[in-house]
């Protein structure tokens, strides 16, 4: 069966197909970054408006790549996420899915995440912990098998990826905060400030509103501190925070490997530490399955298709999705 997957929960416009739930045969990502540099963040408007220029583009590139005039279903991303992009790309799903006379399958992103590493890692064993890391979430997830998932922990404030881009503006190091931090961070002393760990003993929750304020009193403080120390500084505060607990969930909950997943995946200190914190296999996505990709959303779909059929095309979208637990 080859899907068709669309994702524009934020600020990239993504197609792709796959077959058979875990074979990519395209995968287009059209990326808004320049549209939002100046501003040092993704403005909800421009974001909707750039999906409405480049999805039907980025669907056509899909499907000529895969060789294909029509697929047999289509999967969208209808939740979490910004509701006027998510609306682009629900619309143009459902359209092409009466068009084509196929079925339409709606795909939590976070679950669509989730499945990255079954689209690279065919061997998988489960049960798994999954440290899902980006700008918008960071959850902690217990996956049992694919569709089945027990939420450990998320941020109670910031997400690390919001974290990261608000510290680099911060510093003045541009955007996206994460590569420009860590960028910065190669040339400095991370033991050159020691920021607050905010481990919440006992829980599996994150927080990371502190650090941020303490990188800016820290700066406020020592105003000719090398940017690169504090930057090297703070992305060890954030990566020893989310190492120490996805370790701890692994031995706590018996998994049989640790995945990452989500843009703050692709930072090169989490990639190092995290595979030395545990005794079981830890899966590394590729960077382009680091960030929002429509292959993962369609891997998504095909499982939700086969297991809980079609969705409804009155399907709305829901900015607000949590990550549905299955045990």
């Amino acid at each position: 069966m080859n899907v068709l997957g669309i994702e524009t929960s934020c600020d990239e416009t993504a197609a792709a197909v796959v077959s058979e739930g875990r074979i990519v045969r395209s995968s287009v990502v059209s990326s808004q970054v320049h549209l939002h540099a100046r501003y040092g963040g993704v403005v909800p408007e421009i974001a909707g408006r750039a999906h409405v220029e480049r999805i039907v583009p980025a669907i056509r590139e899909a499907m000529a790549e895969a060789g294909l005039g029509r697929p047999d279903a289509v999967a969208a991303t209808y939740g979490p996420g910004l509701v006027g992009s998510l609306l682009v790309g629900l619309s143009a799903a459902k359209g092409l899915a009466m068009a084509w006379d196929v079925p339409f399958v709606g795909v939590n992103h976070l679950e669509g995440h989730l499945f990255a590493p079954v689209i690279e890692e065919p061997d998988l064993e489960w049960p798994l912990v999954v440290l899902l890391v980006s700008g918008g979430h960071t959850l902690l997830v217990e996956a049992a098998a694919p569709g089945r998932y027990r939420l450990l922990g998320q941020t109670l404030d910031d997400a690390a990826g919001e974290a990261f881009d608000k510290v680099a503006r911060y510093l003045g190091l541009g955007y996206p905060g994460g590569p420009a931090i860590d960028r910065a961070a190669e040339e400095g002393d991370p033991a050159a400030f020691r920021f607050p760990r905010a481990m919440l003993d006992g829980s599996y929750d994150f927080s990371f509103s502190g650090l941020k304020t303490a990188v800016v009193r820290a700066v406020e403080r020592h105003p000719s501190a090398a940017t690169s120390d504090v930057a090297a500084a703070f992305q060890e505060a954030v990566v020893d925070v989310l190492v120490t607990k996805a370790a701890r969930a692994v031995r706590a909950r018996g998994a049989k490997g640790l995945c990452l997943g989500g843009g703050v995946a692709a930072n090169s200190l989490l990639r190092r530490r995290a595979p030395q914190a545990v005794d079981v296999p830890t899966y590394l996505p590729s960077m382009a399955m680091c960030t929002d990709n429509a292959a993962m959303v369609a891997a998504a779909g095909s499982f939700r298709l086969a297991h809980d059929g079609p969705s409804p095309l009155s399907l709305a979208a829901d900015p607000n999705l949590f990550l549905e637990v299955v045990a």
